[in-house]
């Protein structure tokens, strides 16, 4: 094929769809162990790719450590004999016994999660005390985030001091999203994920002159991936790269992944001679974005999306131009996270061929528990 995106006419699929180019995949999944060096200082996200076809890329390359965000993911690396998943989020609740459930029923796998306040710290060792079992729990640090997490002041002291002392709990260490680092320009987002992080470094210095280890510093995302992997303490969590997306081959220019997922559409109708519409509704790509950053299409750079509706988009063409019913177009989302979680599978894509399908298993909140 004359572009590494198209796929052969015969072996095209119904659309709207996505596809995964797998050896796009695998390029990315060495890139990124290449990036941090040492397989025990790595442990990627799951959250982008939600499937096991997947994760056996990054299994093949030798990464035993993962992290994820619901029980669905929990359970799909049980399931393909992941070694240490760490759930980044704080169960409780409903949750809290799902997750009991989950690590009773994969004895092969050590399960950690998060915690951010006493009481739910508490519930927490209880819970897990009850069930006979001890749990390693990180303390989830806000470091500027502000979604989770407590504040790494002398209150999250306290709250280090109190895991230590409750006996369903193993102390796991320290937790850091960084998210909302988002510069473009590399040196300043370095500058200001310094900033952050020397917050993390301070309490871990107030911890330690209290006579508290920190075992373990798991810290940042995609775009501080680079910058976290310099520091021979931390463990670093990305989880786009995977697939990678056009919102981060945008904003992080200096990382060596490469785009290994298309939204394919069709062209539906020519209802005026200016307006193109096409099978890519707003059930078809992350619509969290205003609607001239969902997707930029590789094959029709001239198109620009006016309007979106559940299974149609509008999209404003040059009078003159040449595109026809039936017309098949590619595009990079500028989300791969959310819109991964609109398809129950992908379609994987090898010499410009269909080869197969990978189930999207964890965008379902539940799988068995």
């Amino acid at each position: 094929m004359s572009n590494w995106y198209e796929i052969k006419k015969e072996s095209l699929p119904d659309t709207p769809a996505l596809v995964v180019f797998p050896e796009r995949v695998k390029h990315n999944a060495q890139a990124a162990v290449n990036l941090v060096g040492d397989l025990s200082r790595f442990r990627p996200h799951v959250k982008t790719n939600k499937s096991a076809e997947a994760i056996q890329h990054l299994l093949a390359v030798g990464v035993y450590q993962f992290k994820c965000a619901t029980i669905a993911e929990a359970e799909l690396l049980g399931s393909v004999g992941a070694k240490d998943v760490v759930l980044a989020y704080q169960p409780q609740g409903p949750k809290l016994q799902r997750f009991i459930k989950l690590i009773h029923e994969f004895p092969h796998t050590q399960y950690a999660c998060l915690t951010d306040n006493p009481a739910i710290a508490q519930e927490q060792s209880d819970a897990f005390r009850a069930a006979g079992i001890k749990v390693p729990v990180y303390i989830d640090l806000n470091v500027g985030m502000n979604r989770t997490g407590i504040i790494p002041d002398e209150k999250a002291l306290e709250l280090y001091h109190l895991m230590h002392k409750l006996p369903g709990i193993i102390v796991g260490g320290f937790h850091a999203y960084d998210g909302h680092l988002r510069n473009p320009d590399i040196v300043e987002r370095t500058k200001e994920c310094d900033a952050a992080y020397a917050k993390v470094v301070a309490l871990k210095e107030k911890a330690e002159a209290a006579g508290l280890k920190v075992p373990v510093i798991i810290a940042g995302g995609s775009p501080s991936f680079p910058i976290h992997a310099a520091r021979p303490e931390v463990q670093c969590s990305p989880g786009t790269f995977i697939y990678w997306d056009h919102g981060y081959s945008n904003l992080c220019k200096e990382q060596p992944f490469l785009t290994a997922a298309v939204l394919v559409t069709r062209v539906l109708s020519l209802p005026a001679p200016n307006k193109v519409c096409t099978d890519l509704g707003h059930k078809s790509v992350a619509a969290e974005n205003e609607i001239t950053k969902r997707f930029a299409f590789l094959n029709a750079p001239d198109l620009v999306a006016t309007g979106q509706s559940e299974e149609h988009l509008v999209l404003e063409a040059p009078i003159g131009h040449s595109y026809k019913v039936g017309d098949v177009l590619y595009g990079l989302p500028y989300h791969i996270c959310p819109t991964v979680a609109l398809y129950e599978s992908v379609f994987t894509i090898e010499d410009g061929e269909v080869t197969g399908t990978w189930r999207n298993t964890a965008r379902d909140r539940y799988i068995t528990f």
